[in-house]
């Protein structure tokens, strides 16, 4: 533990923490945490930022862009879908898979935005 990144001494603000406490417990901050688990995963983190420039692509693209197996794909896909990151719609033979809301894009593009910033100051 480095010692210069902790308090030296306790002083706890009540009326902050209390604030703070009230709001976080309005929220479902596990619900929250299963969109990070998600996107934690390489493979979907490449398919989610794949969809972000294409408004919307085909099982087998995804596939071909994170050069996985179709059912690969499709199994990541799903999982996005469930977590209600991702919706689908079928043409044909053919699935075509897209981000289920701006926030979703958003919520990549700041993450890859980030991660260039921290990248450039090393």
């Amino acid at each position: 533990m480095n010692e210069h990144d902790i308090c030296e001494i306790t002083c706890v603000d009540k009326e902050k923490t209390a604030r703070v406490q009230q709001q976080l417990e309005k929220r479902n901050i596990l619900e929250v945490t299963t969109i990070f688990k998600a996107l934690s995963d390489e493979t979907r983190m490449k398919i989610a930022y794949a969809l972000t420039l294409e408004d919307e692509l085909c099982v087998c693209d995804v596939a071909n862009i994170v050069r996985a197996t179709t059912a690969t794909a499709s199994h990541h896909l799903r999982h996005l879908k469930s977590l209600g990151l991702a919706k689908f719609r079928k043409e044909g033979k053919l699935v075509y898979y897209s981000l289920d809301d701006n926030h979703v894009k958003q919520l990549i593009h700041i993450a890859i935005k980030h991660q260039e910033e921290v990248s450039d100051r090393e």
